[in-house]
């Protein structure tokens, strides 16, 4: 019997287990998967979520239902590469003979006021937190205010406040259309450095760009974020700009725990594999998803359901290899596309080379919101395949999107 203990239930780690539990059936794997939550939160519609929508959850033990995977509810604080042992909250401490580390990425703080002002989406209940902040300002008179320097507010008006987006990646492209679809009473700014969309095709940019205008979300573009007040932020030039609510969506980075527990990781505190997904510093350790450095030809792959799920897949199927004495392959993957949804009703996608740069191909309107649609929703049907040994590892670059 092998002890296969996979940390994180997102959609990586469910990927992993179940391939892995599949594939070393024969071979005598006991699969344990490690959650801080009983449920399956869906990474992809936390934006919806924070819009005040409600997309359905489903319990891990349902979506892993027939693997033989254990499932352990648990929250992990501590692990010992040395003893093969991961720690969690409540005093207990799992052993392992292989470890695959999939508990993703969080909010980089390192901004100061972010950990303490700033809401994020680490998981489902900070969403949850946005939304019902988001609510208050809907439904209570709020005083408009175009900054915090001296000078009187305007009187009350109900349904009214302001909403600051930070980063203008599509995380916060997503955020800043949603929010404004869902609350159109609220003022929305979303703050960036560069330009929205800046990684898509001129004809994919001009759309997003004509759909941030018609829902009304003011973009300031070259703008550098040096602190979150606890009711505005404030930029390298001092210049404070007003926020009732501050959503953070400029960038992430690894959990401490990978750093502290003596695994090799790279400036972003994720772990640094091998063309196996294995540790560079630790074999016996699998990284997969946002947690992993994962290193390609064309350069180190980005936070992406799209590249992190094809991972969990290969981890799996590189560990079923080595138990079985045989040698594992190396890592290929390629982009395919950028799916962004512009609220419920439009969506943009951009087909991608390889390298992620765009391709001469896009979708806009009623055809990418179905396909956008299609994509949130594939997990759950190909965890069912994933189950029956019927999805091929690359069938997930056509089927997974945006994380």
């Amino acid at each position: 019997m092998t002890d296969i203990l996979v940390l994180g239930a997102g959609y990586t780690g469910v990927t992993a287990a179940i391939r892995v539990a599949v594939r070393t059936r024969r071979v005598g794997g006991r699969v344990r998967l490690v959650n801080a939550s009983p449920r399956f939160t869906q990474r992809l519609r936390l934006h919806q979520t924070a819009a005040g929508q409600r997309p359905a959850t489903r319990p891990l033990s349902e979506v892993v239902a027939g693997t033989g995977i254990e499932l352990v509810e648990g929250r992990v604080t501590g692990l010992d590469v040395e003893r093969r042992e991961a720690r969690l909250a409540d005093g207990r401490v799992l052993g392992y003979d292989k470890l695959i580390y999939a508990l993703g990425a969080v909010t980089d703080a390192s901004v100061p006021g972010v950990a303490e002002h700033a809401y994020v989406y680490d998981d489902h209940a900070a969403a949850v937190r946005l939304a019902e902040r988001l609510d208050e300002l809907t439904a209570a008179p709020m005083p408009r205010t175009d900054g915090l320097t001296a000078g009187t507010q305007a009187t009350p008006t109900p349904g009214t406040g302001t909403v600051v987006v930070a980063g203008g990646g599509l995380t916060g492209v997503e955020s800043a259309t949603e929010i404004a679809e869902a609350h159109p009473g609220l003022r929305v700014i979303l703050l960036t450095r560069g330009r929205p969309g800046a990684m898509m095709g001129e004809r994919a940019r001009a759309h997003l760009d004509a759909a941030l205008e018609r829902l009304g979300v003011e973009v300031r573009t070259g703008v550098d974020i040096t602190k979150v007040l606890p009711d505005g932020v404030e930029q390298a030039g001092g210049e404070l700009i007003h926020a009732d609510a501050t959503l953070w969506t400029a960038g992430t980075r690894g959990l401490p725990l990978a750093e502290e527990s003596g695994l090799t990781v790279d400036e972003r505190g994720r772990i640094v594999v091998d063309p196996a997904l294995r540790s560079v510093s630790h074999p016996d350790v699998y990284a997969v998803g946002d947690a992993a450095a994962v290193t390609q030809p064309y350069g180190v792959l980005h936070g992406t359901c799209q590249g992190g799920i094809p991972t969990g897949l290969h981890a799996a199927d590189s560990l079923a290899a080595t138990l079985r004495g045989k040698a594992p392959r190396a890592f290929r993957f390629g982009y395919v596309h950028q799916p962004v949804s512009l609220g419920r009703k439009d969506a943009v996608i951009q087909f991608t080379r390889p390298d992620d740069s765009p391709r001469r191909g896009h979708l806009k309107g009623r055809l990418a919101v179905a396909y956008k649609e299609t994509v949130s929703s594939s997990p759950m049907p190909t965890f069912w395949l994933l189950k029956h040994g019927l999805v091929p590892v690359r069938a997930f670059a056509l089927t997974a999107g945006r994380g």
